[in-house]
């Protein structure tokens, strides 16, 4: 019995901790290993006809428990892409035909999916994350959660072009690119396109990887919380390199960028007209 019960939690491992019982017979585990295992406190039993292991993310528990797919910001969450904040409730989604209660704090996405769902899962195709992103979030921080999937190629951009994306979805992937791997990056290609100044964002410069470049001379860099001590002392040596190379140099704190974006933009916008982007 202790071999069938390891077996047995092996198995559901290896699908993700949460199986529908009905594969765990299909693979001729009987009902004995898996009372046994609950009886363990190996597994438990979120809804009927589903079996989770303990140590399982509670997300995964809830999702089954309710009869939802993880999806949008959760989804996102669970694909490792960039998201502005990943702070609030559960998102899930149902499909038009479900009733009923899906958890209180949770946010509830209705409708018809863009990839059809398999029955077991409990995660939504990257597709239909990105799609709900798109009517959920803020256009930029959308944008900066799709450029983020496309960059570590998770959904190439020209198999979305050719789905049935309703029009928020259609103007993310107008603005989108497979070379921003952080939000921050997004950002600053969105927030300064206006400008049409070339812009190349963290490209090397002099032995050294530089934020953004604006035009040919115009250096931004960010300071994290990192920037502290050898960091900071570095930073302070190739900024003079930079100089000393004819670039100017705007430094700038990655809160300056979230929460104070007119300043730093105000910034750019006079280094610009004084024609610091420019060639010597």
């Amino acid at each position: 019995m202790g071999t069938d019960v390891n077996e047995l939690m092996a198995f559901i491992s290896d699908r993700g901790g949460v199986v529908r019982a009905v594969r765990v017979t299909e693979q001729g585990f009987g009902r004995r290993a898996v009372d046994a295992a609950v009886a363990r406190g190996l597994l438990v039993r979120p809804r009927r006809g589903w079996l989770a292991a303990q140590g399982t993310p509670r997300t995964f528990h809830d999702a089954a428990r309710f009869g939802v797919v993880i999806t949008c910001r959760t989804g996102a969450q669970h694909y490792g892409l960039w998201l502005h904040d990943a702070s609030g409730p559960l998102h899930v989604a149902v499909p038009t035909t479900r009733t009923g209660h899906v958890g209180a704090h949770a946010r509830v996405h209705w409708g018809a999916p863009l990839i059809p769902r398999d029955p077991d899962a409990l995660v939504d195709p990257i597709e239909n994350v990105l799609a709900y992103i798109a009517e959920c979030e803020p256009f930029e921080q959308a944008l900066a959660t799709w450029d983020s999937a496309f960059n570590k190629g998770l959904v190439e951009m020209a198999a979305m072009s050719r789905l049935p994306l309703r029009p928020a979805a259609r103007r993310v992937l107008a603005r989108a690119t497979p070379f921003s791997d952080a939000g921050l990056e997004t950002y600053l290609r969105n927030r300064l396109r206006w400008l049409k100044v070339p812009l190349r964002i963290q490209t090397w410069i002099h032995g050294h990887r530089v934020d953004a470049l604006i035009g040919a001379r115009l250096v931004l860099q960010i300071d994290g919380k990192h920037h502290v001590g050898a960091q900071r002392t570095e930073d302070i040596r190739h900024d003079a390199e930079l100089k000393l190379l004819g670039f100017h140099v705007i430094r700038v704190s990655y809160a300056q960028i979230m929460f104070d974006w007119p300043a730093v933009q105000d910034l750019i916008m006079r280094a610009v007209a004084q024609g610091l982007h420019l060639a010597a």
